[in-house]
């Protein structure tokens, strides 16, 4: 595997590539890798000739009280695990490299509508600074893939859309959600909670399943989303939100039946935690 930190590097290997008429499927990433994301490149494998993968952690997706400073960095240990896992390059570029003017002066992407819900409301300007870094990491790419966890949801849509609306010509794929035996998303957040805490943290997984199951048999989505918040609450969780949205992250109707995600975001202790899980409501 090439590690590749100017692009230069970045634009020869992929110039390579494609003359030989190969295809590059991407995973983007911002670094301290467990085994959900490698299981992104394990499927990028299958969807594309070459992968690449990018660590870097991105300063305008932080909010003024968030943990950016903090947020663990393990470019070694992340460089072992992507070669193990069969990528091609890690591409890592520094900030001088993704804003040569600056964060603060970059030019920036906005996502209207979609973004100044949930995680957006929670978290304001959170989204442009996503779309602004992916916008980046497309344009130096240029894959024909892309895959995305599915455990930031509202992501996922945020970049469905962005795509779309930009025209650029890329595949973007939502990759299954990875968990622990006892129901935990995978997330390089959970390092820190404390023990306390990560015995508390299942409770999220088991909220959505409890949220699916009530709406199921018949009880009212607002009710749904008021007890759910309160159990989390009554746990130790701040909770930002617990929901039940359309995959559009749209209010679903009342007595509309049709597929349907519940999302959760609650803070445990100093650690900021999101779920979701998708369902059919017939």
């Amino acid at each position: 595997m090439q590690i590749l930190t100017e692009l230069s590097g970045l634009r020869a290997a992929l110039g390579q590539w494609r003359r030989a008429g190969q295809s590059i499927a991407f995973v983007p990433t911002m670094g301290n890798l467990h085994a959900g994301h490698y299981s992104l490149i394990a499927q990028a494998r299958q969807l594309a000739d070459r992968v690449v993968a990018s660590v870097f952690v991105n300063p305008t997706q932080f909010g003024p009280n968030e943990d950016y400073a903090r947020y663990p960095r393990t470019p070694e240990q992340d460089a072992a695990g992507l070669a193990a896992a069969g990528c091609d390059v890690l591409w890592l570029p520094g900030v001088d490299t993704m804003y040569p003017f600056g964060a603060d002066h970059a030019v920036s992407m906005h996502v209207p509508g979609i973004t100044d819900v949930l995680d957006g409301a929670a978290r304001p300007g959170h989204f442009d600074g996503v779309t602004t870094v992916v916008s980046r990491l497309f344009l130096q790419v240029q894959p024909d893939v892309a895959i995305f966890g599915r455990k930031d949801y509202q992501q996922l849509a945020v970049i469905r859309y962005l795509v779309r609306d930009l025209a650029f010509p890329i595949e973007i794929i939502g990759a299954d959600i990875r968990r622990d035996d006892d129901g935990l998303a995978l997330s390089s957040r959970n390092q820190y909670l404390s023990a306390e805490e990560r015995a508390i943290a299942p409770l999220l997984y088991r909220t959505l399943r409890s949220m699916r199951g009530r709406l199921l048999a018949g009880e009212s989505r607002a009710k749904v989303e008021e007890e759910a918040a309160a159990a989390l609450q009554a746990a130790g969780f701040q909770p930002d939100y617990a929901v039940i949205r359309t995959p559009a992250l749209e209010v679903p109707g009342d007595g509309a039946s049709g597929p349907r995600v519940a999302l959760l975001a609650a803070r445990l202790g100093a650690t900021r935690l999101i779920d979701n899980l998708e369902f059919d409501l017939p």
